[in-house]
């Protein structure tokens, strides 16, 4: 294995460990100084919902619970919650915009943006980008995250 490879993966178990060892915290109640770039946890008690990756954490985080155009996870939680689980990416039926028009696909957004204000929020700093990405890898899988897919759109 190449070195340099190696040692990012020999870096991923201790980075899972911190970021488990770290206090869960509600979206909305982090501090403005969060790290820039890293990895972050969504959880439901002791349930792990989705690992993900961003150059800015709490801003990341706050996009969580935005807008339909930028709340990707809360957009999947309304999909499966309405059964719109196949994305369009075209205009038209079955685009983000279509979906929001209809009342109950709304309804179901806002509360999915309602239930992940409240989950736990938890990150760790990473600002190599090699190393956030195989972090966010491996702390998918080994959660188990069922909202990391990882599939090419």
């Amino acid at each position: 294995m190449d070195p340099r490879f190696q040692e990012h993966v020999e870096a991923l178990p201790s980075a899972l460990d911190a970021l488990l060892r770290k206090e869960p915290k509600k979206v909305l109640s982090l501090s403005k100084r969060v790290p820039v770039a890293g990895v972050y946890l969504l959880s439901e008690g002791t349930e792990h919902l989705y690992a993900g990756r961003t150059r800015d954490i709490g801003k990341r985080l706050r996009n969580h619970i935005g807008t339909w155009r930028e709340a990707a996870f809360a957009f999947r939680l309304a999909r499966e919650a309405t059964g719109n689980l196949k994305p369009s990416y075209r205009r038209g039926k079955g685009s983000r915009e279509a979906l929001m028009s209809d009342p109950a696909f709304a309804q179901a957004f806002d509360e999915a943006v309602a239930r992940i204000r409240q989950m736990d929020a938890r990150y760790v700093e990473a600002p190599d980008p090699v190393r956030q990405l195989l972090l966010e890898v491996y702390v998918a899988v080994a959660l188990n995250t069922p909202y990391n897919d990882f599939d090419t759109h």
